[in-house]
């Protein structure tokens, strides 16, 4: 099979190109490229440059302000991007949070909501894990009791990835206690600069501050701000998980990391040619390339059925599982490519210190979470076993 770009999916692909040069800073991409921790102006700022030129919500539908792509147009961007070294786009409002109110949200929540996720006003964080509810999210404990026109928010959410920037959270929360774990769970919408609400560091082993513990105490929450309705937030949860995991994937970003580890294994030496001949290293490369063009295809097919009308399924986990496994492959490669390089602290690499080998170890280490968060990998073969294939 040969796939092939129409003249107008290549016009396309310039179009994204020129609008990468003049907008992407090139101290940005190599930022991003080099795997440092970016500022919050910094992702706000490219955030801001996409919805100003209509391209940020490439899967929204065009009546909330989507973009209105094919399924090919939005790989294609999504590579572009990756490739040129532009940030990741949050996700928590945009690939998160938006579809579950174009689904469950009332006319009111969507026409309030998602104009101010596009323009930026809000920064959404996700309250779902629990320190005792992880991959097994509805074991969770936080709760929230109805009193009069709000809910009494009282509990504790963990791992807030960049939780220190949002202004809001959606959190689940335990609204009926004596059901069982999957009923009695509602999902709510909680501005973070409510009374009771104290959100504190966790510091990483690089000294990044990327994650969050909040505590909730005696946090009033408008019953207005709940999406879909009360006990049933189980149903919003498994639908907002099905788009995390397929944005975990990351295909484009994958197929940056690798362009980037063949460029570094064709310039070391290895027995007197380059690394990227070595026929053992060639091997593992290969063999994330072909996983790697095997999971694009996939991709594609889950785009397409969510661009009718759809919402991703099991194939998310599919998804999810092999994304992050090629993810941490390529991660390793690359480590092991630079060797003493590699190391931060080593006296080889403050001495030599070639820009490929930046922040090589902290990634390595970093996308070992990868096949932890969003539902384990476990808990994704779990339901592959389930729904796809009926065990």
């Amino acid at each position: 099979m040969e796939l092939c770009f129409t003249p107008e999916e290549l016009a396309f692909r310039d179009t994204v190109r020129a609008f990468l040069a003049v907008e992407l800073s090139p101290q940005l991409a190599d930022k991003v490229r080099r795997d440092e921790h970016l500022s919050k102006a910094e992702m706000e700022g490219w955030h801001a440059a996409l919805n100003k030129r209509g391209w940020l919500a490439a899967h929204w539908p065009k009546e909330y302000g989507g973009t209105g792509w094919s399924v090919v147009q939005r790989s294609i961007f999504e590579n572009e991007c990756a490739l040129a070294g532009a940030p990741r786009v949050i996700p928590f409002g945009l690939s998160m949070l938006g579809p579950v109110l174009m689904k469950f949200g009332s006319e009111a929540q969507k026409q309030y909501w998602l104009p101010r996720i596009l323009d930026g006003s809000d920064w959404w964080a996700q309250g779902y894990s629990e320190p005792g509810a992880g991959s097994d999210l509805a074991a969770l404990s936080t709760t929230a009791v109805r009193d009069g026109d709000h809910y009494v928010v009282n509990g504790q959410k963990t791992w807030t990835t960049l939780g220190q920037h949002a202004n809001m959270i959606f959190c689940l929360v335990r609204t009926q206690r004596d059901a069982k774990k999957q009923d009695g769970i509602s999902f709510l919408l909680v501005d973070m600069k409510t009374p009771g609400i104290v959100l504190r560091p966790i510091i990483m082993l690089d000294e990044g501050h990327e994650i969050n513990e909040v505590f909730f105490s005696d946090v009033r929450v408008p019953v207005a701000n709940l999406v879909g309705e009360e006990n049933r937030g189980w149903t919003c949860a498994k639908y907002l998980l099905t788009y995390e995991r397929t944005n975990i994937a990351g295909v484009g970003n994958s197929t940056a990391a690798l362009a980037h580890l063949k460029k570094v294994a064709a310039k070391i030496p290895n027995n007197g040619r380059p690394l990227l001949e070595d026929p053992m290293f060639a091997a593992r490369l290969a063999r994330v390339e072909i996983e790697l063009a095997n999971m694009r295809t996939t991709d594609l097919r889950v785009l397409a059925a969510v661009h009718g009308g759809g919402a991703p399924g099991a194939e998310s986990s599919m998804l999810k599982i092999r994304g992050t496994q090629v993810r941490q492959e390529i991660s390793a490669l690359l480590r092991r490519a630079l060797g003493p390089y590699a190391q931060p602290l080593s006296a080889e690499a403050l001495a030599v210190r070639p820009d490929e080998a930046a922040n090589a170890t902290v990634t390595y280490f970093n996308y070992r979470k990868l096949s932890i968060f969003g539902g384990s990998n476990e808990i994704q073969r779990n339901i592959i076993s389930k729904m796809i294939l009926g065990l």
